[in-house]
């Protein structure tokens, strides 16, 4: 039987909150002014900038969406309080993640109560030094707000408080409308238990989130913002091809990338040797990470990876109590290899396409877009520029941290031929040329049976090479950058620019 639960004073609750803040800020200290990245830029910042200054809960200076407000209005909130910048912008995202590393901590403590040692501390150091988790904290984006409400959400059920779990769901379905999966569960389970009356409390959550749709469709017309939206995340990954794909994928990053292979073994041969994860709390807490991974694998047509945070904190919770039953001296190399893997990954990429944002290689993609900013902006005049979003819309908005004032820019969808072939050659004077992915040049997915798979059900096309650009347009390479697998590069025409008066550098700052 677990031992009886010890009240905690609430400095204590502050003294390891402020901990870990200090630990998330003092590591995160290179990036407070990192300008925004991707979908911060695409989507997040404009919105929450369009609460700031005009009150709009539904974006205006963004294509609206499904996405519920919460963040927004918590980065809006900030801003009242300290201005809008980058850097405040970084700081409220890393003191929200810190709250996440607090309720991660408690449910470990939680889960792992008949546990010896101090499972709970080395589970909360794995979520710190994780590659994801690590560059989530300091971005504008939904999913790591996402994962502190539902470790909230989850520590206050298996403490077997429904009410409160209801309370902290309510937040977490207004951060990200999947989270609704959490108190669908809890409600399912207590149903299961036969406790109607607790379940009925996860009607609060589930009520708020209905208000917001009513609002957006009222807003919109629309009941998820937008048709496009809704067609590429709802029913996107419906084809059984992309549904397989999916799952496995969503496999693979949980159990295996990043060296967490090695936590993964230690979960099987603990479940199998000790009968470990068979108490009520892990029970439900392994329901909600599969509810997640099955609801993740059919939702969501970029199948990022990021949407997963919700399900770390248990699974760190879970590896870290099964590594606390072994012997010591497998313990201690499994340890070692686990946080020391995880800590690799911030900084290694792996030898196959990823998302940027998965590890610290986004920071190699901002800094390459601001680099290029700052030449365009000191030589591109009243030129018109040629690129992909999001360079495309990082120029042209200051609010985003590129440019100081708008640049003139004709934005296109990517650099697949079918988009840059539209163009007409003697109207483009300047072309950015970027890396929009981390493809390597060599590997499994450019053989030929994966090429043909990824063209057949995921509409891949190869982007175009400068030398395309070169020979379409008239135009001649004027500066270039690179950071590791990352590159960017200007095209400019010979006659009467300035842009080839600078110097051309080969690596960004």
């Amino acid at each position: 039987m677990p031992p009886a639960r010890r009240r905690i004073r609430p400095d204590t609750y502050l003294f390891f909150y402020f901990g870990f803040a200090f630990i998330l800020l003092l590591t995160h200290a290179l990036y407070f002014d990192l300008p925004f990245f991707w979908d911060e830029l695409g989507q997040f910042v404009p919105a929450a900038l369009d609460l700031f200054r005009s009150g709009a809960w539904v974006p205006r200076t963004t294509v609206p969406n499904v996405h519920p407000p919460g963040v927004m209005a918590y980065l809006a909130g900030f801003w009242l309080l300290s201005g809008y910048s980058v850097e405040a912008t970084r700081i409220a995202m890393l003191l929200l993640a810190s709250a996440g590393l607090l309720a991660a901590f408690l449910l470990a403590i939680e889960l792992g109560r008949e546990d010896r040692g101090a499972p709970a501390l080395y589970a909360v150091a794995l979520l710190c030094v994780s590659p994801l988790f690590f560059a989530q904290s300091m971005m504008a984006q939904l999913d790591m707000p996402a994962m502190v409400f539902t470790a909230l959400a989850l520590l206050f059920f298996v403490q077997d408080r429904p009410l409160a779990s209801a309370a902290v769901s309510a937040p977490l379905v207004l951060m990200k409308e999947t989270g609704a999966v959490a108190p669908l569960l809890f409600a399912a389970w207590l149903i299961r238990e036969k406790r109607p009356r607790d379940a009925a409390w996860f009607l609060i959550p589930l009520a708020a989130l209905a208000l917001w749709l009513g609002y957006l469709t009222h807003t919109t017309g629309n009941l998820f913002g937008n048709q496009e939206f809704t067609r590429y995340n709802l029913f996107y990954q419906l084809h059984p091809f992309r549904l397989m794909v999916a799952f496995g994928r969503r496999l693979y990053f949980v159990f295996f990338e990043d060296f967490r292979w090695v936590g993964t073994v230690a979960l099987v041969w603990a479940w199998r040797a000790g009968g470990m994860f068979r108490s009520r709390a892990w029970r439900v807490s392994a329901a909600l990470v599969a509810a997640y991974l099955a609801l993740l694998s059919v939702v969501g047509g970029a199948v990022l990876e990021r949407y997963l945070l919700p399900v770390f904190p248990v699974l760190f919770a879970a590896m870290a109590a099964a590594l606390a039953r072994a012997a010591p001296a497998p313990r201690r190399i499994a340890q070692v290899l686990l946080a020391g893997g995880l800590a690799a990954g911030n900084i290694w990429n792996p030898p196959y396409p990823f998302p940027f944002e998965n590890n610290l290689a986004f920071t190699d993609f901002v800094r390459l877009h601001a680099a290029a900013a700052r030449y365009l902006e000191r030589f591109a005049g009243s030129r018109t520029v040629t690129t992909a979003w999001p360079l495309s819309a990082a120029l042209t908005r200051p609010d985003f941290g590129y440019v100081a004032k708008r640049i003139r820019v004709r934005a296109l969808k990517d650099f697949t031929p079918s988009s840059v072939d539209a163009l007409e050659p003697g109207a483009t004077d300047i072309f950015v040329l970027y890396s929009r992915d981390s493809e390597p040049t060599w590997g499994l997915f450019r053989t030929p049976l994966l090429a043909d798979l990824r063209s057949r059900f995921y509409g891949y096309q190869p982007q175009i090479s400068g030398a395309y650009v070169e020979r379409r347009f008239g135009l001649r390479r004027v500066a270039h950058w690179q950071r590791g697998r990352q590159w960017i590069e200007i095209y400019a025409r010979d006659a009467g620019v300035t842009l080839s008066a600078f110097t051309r550098p080969n690596r960004a700052r």
